[in-house]
């Protein structure tokens, strides 16, 4: 049976495509190998908003190809939509495949594998070819207009965080924001959404399979059903999601400040299956920066969001991504940023330097910073977040939380078992549990990035020996 590998790189987002890849692909009658070298083809699913996402899916290609030099390769992903040219021009390379046309794979395959060469490729929408006024490349490149399209694959991620325990279902993709610095708007195309009953029936399956923890994602979630007709809010999808299916928890991986309203907060501190935990795009506390970055709230809008969140759901997690080094940044820029962190009640943050993007209107901005400004101020900014993630984490000291147990790793301590809380904290168990299995459980004192917690009695629980 033709056999093939997928390889991942980026967002929750990048990974839920690959995971609807794969579903097809099996579907189709392909088997899934071991590991890249047991493959007839890798599909290499791209990220790139950064240039590092960039270089590093080149050097996979290169390190892919001289390990196996038989092995046929597949690009896809946001890389691939961007500039497809730079990666049709690496050796080992047979097609290049942008996200328009990504759902088109199993196609490809069907055509490039020698037991089905017989079958031809036929394409759902117009695609650009190489030997179409373009430079002759190794590779054909297959891709076409993404604001033309309007499918979400669907499929959920069940391996990365939780190790199989938490799967992330993508529920929305693309974005109609158009912040100076993203190239995802670019590579993705336009806002769309799963309509509701896919949804539903999505998490009642995954609910049926044993599944306990459901993490909802998107490359915007807030904007999620804006797009349908007719128009359907976030809010009420969660609510239909809490009446309608049988999960035991659900967690949003990250929504946009503006869309955290006081009706979804409440919502939230209304029903424990909501898990309180609040991931909001920051990038700056400066409003100068963000009119910059053409973001659509300032700093005092964010922070009547935290205030919020922390009257209704006081031991929440509150987590920021946050980008240093935009154009033109100062270092009061700078510090307007350390200082609002430092004065909010933020449980973590992830820290990005600004990464200059092809097409963006920030790359033509004046005033782009060195590199070495970049990484003092990220590095500063890293540190405080230490800071305050080991302040919350000392805080919930005493607390009793539900927690989740998670797979261990293959050569971690077989006595200690890793959980999640609701509020996103991890906590090792000392003993021996299955994965997959909520209790409640003591948070006793606090290790290195991480809580040490003793289990609630649970007469239910199965302890594995």
């Amino acid at each position: 049976m033709n056999t093939f590998f997928i390889e991942h790189f980026g967002c929750r987002a990048t990974q839920a495509d690959g995971a609807a890849i794969e579903r097809q692909l099996l579907e189709r009658g392909f088997s899934l190998a071991s590991g890249s070298a047991e493959a007839d083809v890798v599909v290499l699913n791209t990220c790139t908003v950064t240039a590092a996402a960039d270089t590093q899916a080149r050097d996979a290609i290169r390190k892919l190809h001289a390990a196996s030099p038989s092995t046929r390769i597949i690009v896809t992903g946001c890389y691939a939509q961007r500039a497809p040219e730079e990666l049709a021009a690496l050796p080992g390379v047979s097609f290049v495949v942008g996200n328009s046309h990504k759902s088109q794979i199993p196609t490809l395959l069907h055509s490039i594998l020698p037991t089905n060469s017989s079958v031809g490729i036929q394409l759902a929408q117009p695609a650009r070819f190489a030997q179409e006024n373009l430079p002759v490349f190794p590779a054909t490149i297959l891709t076409g207009e993404i604001l033309q399209l309007s499918d979400v694959l669907v499929a959920p991620v069940l391996g990365g965080e939780g190790n199989h325990t938490r799967p992330t279902l993508k529920i929305q993709d693309g974005c109609n924001s158009r912040c100076s610095f993203c190239v995802i708007p670019v590579v993705r195309g336009k806002s769309r959404s799963l309509p509701p009953q896919t949804v539903l029936a999505e998490i009642q399956r995954l609910a049926d399979s044993g599944f306990r923890e459901i993490v909802l994602s998107g490359i915007n979630l807030g904007t999620y059903g804006r797009d349908l007709s007719p128009r359907v809010e976030f809010l009420d999808l969660l609510s239909r999601m809490l009446s309608e299916t049988s999960v035991e928890r659900l967690r949003v991986s990250s929504i946009e400040p503006l869309d955290v309203t006081r009706d979804l907060i409440e919502l939230f501190a209304s029903n424990s299956r909501l898990a309180p935990h609040f991931h909001m795009p920051l990038q700056s506390a400066s409003d100068r920066i963000l009119a910059a970055m053409h973001r659509w709230y300032r700093a005092e809008h964010y922070a009547r969001r935290v205030e919020l969140i922390r009257e209704h759901l006081p031991h929440a997690a509150i987590g920021a991504d946050v980008i240093v080094g935009f154009p033109g940044e100062s270092d009061a820029d700078h510090a307007a940023s350390l200082n609002f962190v430092d004065s909010r009640p933020f449980t973590y943050l992830h820290v990005f330097s600004y990464s200059q993007r092809p097409g963006t209107r920030a790359a033509v901005l004046p005033n782009q910073l060195p590199g070495k400004v970049l990484k003092s101020r990220a590095r500063e900014l890293r540190a405080l977040a230490a800071r305050k993630s080991a302040s919350f984490r000392a805080s919930q000291i005493g607390r009793t939380l539900r927690v989740l147990t998670l797979q261990r790793k293959p050569d971690a301590n077989p006595n200690l078992t890793p959980a999640i809380s609701e509020n996103y904290l991890t906590v090792q168990l000392p003993l021996a549990l299955p994965p997959n299995e909520f209790l409640d459980a003591v948070l006793t004192h606090s290790g290195d990035n991480e809580l040490c917690a003793a289990p609630v009695e649970s007469p239910d629980l199965a302890i594995s020996t």
